[in-house]
């Protein structure tokens, strides 16, 4: 087998050196590899180049969710399958397929795990495989985004600074030939099914079935999150309410802040979202993901 890695040097706030790990991995094995390493103003169509000359049978992204979202958009349609190495602040999507922190044990099964195809999620004409969302975590993301601490210190700083500073948007959208309107902290179009720490904010999400989830939080309530978290009771519909679609339409009465797969886009008032079937081929860890069912 033949592998490619494509390197974020800058992500989260470890100074590993891949090449030397990876090296040091593949030195017993068989198996070969490439190294692609990720410049700061990189362009995708070089990413494109090198994953076409390399010709690998698996593709791995090392770094975090924005990496990731990077490789998975330049894989679409391939059936290349993807790898994560997990290297970033959060990891959400490598916490959602399985994929240990330990970067032995990522490397390990970036060759003995498993792959299925996923679906993903057009938002707004940006690649989203995991979470995406308007409101207060946006808010957060950005916030965190200004501050020079990585990691989840750099997190918390963040979330502290979100809840003493963000307001409450009204919301409209239509699901199916329903108009929804309230007054909402966050609105999560999610395909996944958690954040990167550890929030299940979308318990009946599944990366391969044929629909996507939109999440409306109408009020703050970590109670409701601990819930869904520890206990198979529901959300309480005064709160949070979940939807399923294939396809969606946001408006807000004002902009508000809007991020995908981790990466703060901006502030927008008008949301477009809409199921990409098949998108993409993930490597998973099928005994991590049974033990969390």
């Amino acid at each position: 087998m033949k592998l490619l890695f494509i390197v974020n040097p800058g992500s989260g706030s470890d100074d590993t050196d891949f090449k030397t790990v990876i090296s040091d991995f593949f030195k017993s094995l068989k198996h070969t590899f490439e190294i692609y390493q990720l410049t700061k103003n990189c362009n995708p169509e070089q990413i494109k180049t090198a994953i076409n000359q390399a010709k690998a049978d698996r593709v791995i992204a090392v770094g975090g969710d924005g990496t990731l979202k990077l490789v998975a958009e330049l894989l679409k349609g391939t059936k290349i399958p993807l790898g994560i190495i997990p290297a970033g602040s959060a990891n959400g999507m490598a916490k959602e397929l399985g994929i240990p922190l330990d970067i032995q044990k990522a490397l390990d099964l970036t060759i003995n795990g498993n792959t299925k195809e996923i679906h993903a999620v057009v938002v707004n004409d940006e690649f989203c495989i995991h979470l995406s969302d308007i409101g207060f975590n946006a808010y957060i993301v950005k916030k965190f985004d200004d501050l020079p601490q990585r990691g989840m210190l750099g997190y918390a700083r963040a979330l502290w600074k979100a809840l003493w500073s963000h307001h409450k948007m009204e919301v409209e959208f239509n699901i199916g030939q329903d108009t929804i309107r309230s007054e909402a902290a966050m609105v999560v179009i999610a395909n996944a099914t958690m954040y990167g720490t550890g929030v299940k904010i979308n318990p009946v999400g599944k990366l391969d079935d044929d629909v996507f989830e939109v999440i409306l939080v109408k009020k703050y309530s970590f109670l409701e999150i601990l819930k869904i978290r520890f206990t198979n009771l529901p959300f309480n519909p005064e709160k949070i309410e979940c939807f399923q679609t294939k396809r969606l339409h946001i408006k807000t009465r004002n902009k508000v802040h809007f991020q995908v797969d981790g990466e703060y886009i901006g502030k927008v008032n008008i949301i477009e979202a809409k199921l990409l079937p098949a998108a993409i081929t993930v490597i998973f860890n099928p005994d991590a993901i049974q033990q969390r069912e």
